[in-house]
């Protein structure tokens, strides 16, 4: 079910250009730099000459909402690179954009709305004055130019904006309750994981925080494990030349995000030493490895569909600024798969199967999806009539699988169109996971063929998909749509054991030690503190069932069993709370 074009991007976009035209206003030295929208909002980051504080923020909103009604479109101007050097020669920062742009062979253009005027690729509200509704500026923080240690520290200005105030007081409230589930702060306090400065934006996991992983990779290699999904699974270097990447288009549209290095050693003397002129890539994507194991042998069509699954660490070199716990990392792992198929003859069917393997995945998780169809970007790779053929085909099969789905110009991979899954959680907050992208170009520019059914070599086409997407973002977004409280068959600690006192504790160990045997995730606190101490640090541990022990369960083989939520079940006999637990766990409720 296809739906209109959102230009959500483009209006907040807009207020991103109204920042910085009443910053300009009220404190006319700054030095503006970029200003993008955002997932939830949009910022801007400048070099104020004096520095300003959150208390100068309502000064700034408010003269946005003056400016605002004066905004009835933007108009757009081409320039020299001589022209736009002379409109910019006291700021840095956009006579640098300036020179990529150049570089990059691109047409350098200026957006206007009333008196304000920026450097800017387009993507605007038609309107301003009716679209942006109303504006909200949240925080402040500091941000490297361009995301780099070494250069300046600037302000970023964060802010929102909505049609109606109902709808921004709803999204303030939304904010609030956010705030209570942060990943970024219940992951360390649940001991699941942290970062440290040493390693900028590469998560330490810890072992509860391992076991959410390996339960969610469990489930996913069970179920490509099925027949009916029939995938196999490889394991590519991480480390490749850059010969790959060039063949593959990553190194050309991709490099400047990936982590690129020479090899090279340290000699006795402390010197670094090049090791000849070999430069090396750590992988961003799995796809250039898996054009290479489909090449390595000669391939039929009674061997499509090929699927190859991959569950490689990938690296990518996110800018710090962009950093964001779990949600963008520099390393992080997918559930990614390549499926070459003969032809748009198989393509329909391969959806479809892929439509019904996303159902199965996420629903022991009780969240929704919408689909999200991005086309052909700026910087694509190959030629335009390639990707009117794959856009063809994946709206084609998109229509006819009755999915709701938006349609965003532009958002494509650089190397085919793709499909993003946006996933609802709990607060109603949209997330992208996975993604499905159509690829003819990588298999073009690796030559590959497979024999089909009169002996003649033709090209596969592929299809790259990743389900949970990054397993980082994934278990990010599940630590705050379940605030912390993960349903049993993901719970690092499904069952706590808690005595009494310390006359209780040999039989405690006695039923972890059952309990155990089964298969549960069971710990046990023996400390000598009061019931209640210990209730309520289980309770904070967020720890489904408590297990609690005295003298007269110790006498009768059982637990009286409390849940998370305060609920007491009773007495339980030892066995039939294994029974229950376990078949919790199975039905993944």
């Amino acid at each position: 079910m296809s739906q209109k074009p959102t230009n959500l991007n483009n209006i907040r976009h807009s207020a991103a250009h109204l920042l910085a035209a009443a910053v300009l206003k009220l404190y006319p030295d700054t030095k503006l730099t970029i200003g993008p929208a955002i997932e939830n909002g949009f910022y801007y980051d400048l070099d104020f000459k004096t520095p300003i504080n959150e208390e100068d923020l309502p000064k700034i909103e408010a003269e946005m909402k003056k400016i605002l009604p004066l905004w009835r479109g933007f108009s757009k101007r081409e320039v020299t690179s001589k022209q736009a050097k002379e409109i910019y020669k006291d700021n840095p920062y956009k006579l640098e954009l300036i020179d990529e742009i150049v570089e990059k062979g691109e047409p350098i253009t200026l957006y206007k709305a009333g008196e304000f005027e920026d450097l800017c690729r387009g993507g605007h509200s038609e309107n301003p004055a009716k679209d942006i509704g109303v504006i909200k500026l949240l925080s402040l923080a500091g941000a490297y130019w361009r995301g780099n240690e070494k250069n300046k520290m600037l302000t970023r200005i964060y802010g929102i904006c909505f049609k109606t105030q109902k709808e921004l007081d709803e999204y303030l409230k939304l904010l609030e309750e956010a705030k209570k589930r942060d990943h970024k702060k219940l992951g360390p306090a649940l001991e699941l994981f942290f970062f440290h400065e040493t390693s900028p934006g590469m998560p330490y996991w810890l072992p509860k925080g391992m076991i959410i992983y390996n339960e969610l990779l469990k489930f996913s290699k069970q179920l490509q494990g099925k027949k009916k999904y029939g995938y196999q699974e490889i394991s590519a270097p991480v480390l490749n030349k850059k010969e790959l990447y060039q063949t593959s288009g990553h190194w050309q549209h991709y490099r400047e995000d990936m982590f690129i290095s020479p090899m090279s050693f340290i000699t006795g003397d402390s010197k670094l030493v090049l090791e000849g002129a070999e430069v090396f890539g750590i992988k961003p994507m799995n796809c250039p490895n898996a054009m290479k194991i489909f090449e390595m042998k000669k391939r039929s069509y009674r061997d499509l569909p090929l699927k190859l699954s991959e569950y490689t660490a990938l690296h990518r070199f996110e800018p710090s600024g962009t950093l964001n716990g779990l949600f963008r990392t520099r390393e992080f792992h997918q559930d990614d798969a390549h499926v070459f198929i003969t032809g748009s003859e198989q393509l329909k069917e391969e959806f479809k199967n892929l439509m019904e393997f996303i159902d199965e995945l996420y629903s022991p998780f009780g969240l929704t999806y919408r689909l999200r169809f991005g086309t052909m970007p700026n910087n694509h790779m190959g030629e335009k009539k390639d990707w009117e053929i794959a856009e063809k085909y994946l709206q084609n099969v998109l229509d006819s699988s009755q999915k709701e789905y938006v349609r965003e110009e532009g958002e494509g991979a650089f190397y085919g169109p793709k499909i993003d899954i946006l996933m609802k959680d709990i607060l109603g907050r949209e997330w992208q996971t996975g993604t499905i992208q159509l690829d003819f170009q990588q298999p073009k520019n690796f030559q590959l063929t497979f024999a089909d059914r009169n002996g003649n070599l033709v090209m596969p086409y592929v299809i790259h998909r990743a389900i949970y997407g990054s397993f980082e973002r994934f278990i990010g977004i599940l630590i705050e749509h379940y605030g912390g409280a993960f349903p049993l068959w993901l719970s690092p600690v499904q069952l706590e054991l808690l005595t009494v006192t310390e006359a209780q504790n040999d039989y405690a160990s006695e039923v972890l030690r059952k309990i155990s045997e089964a298969g549960i995730r069971v710990e046990y606190d023996l400390r000598n503190e009061s019931l209640s101490a210990k209730i309520r640090d289980a309770t904070l541990q967020k720890i489904p069932y408590l297990g609690i022990i005295g003298s007269r369960e110790a006498e009768e083989d059982s637990v009286s069993v409390r849940l998370r939520n305060g609920k007491d079940l009773g007495k339980i006999r030892i066995a039939d709370l294994i029974l229950k637990i376990k078949q919790e766990i199975d039905k993944k409720a």
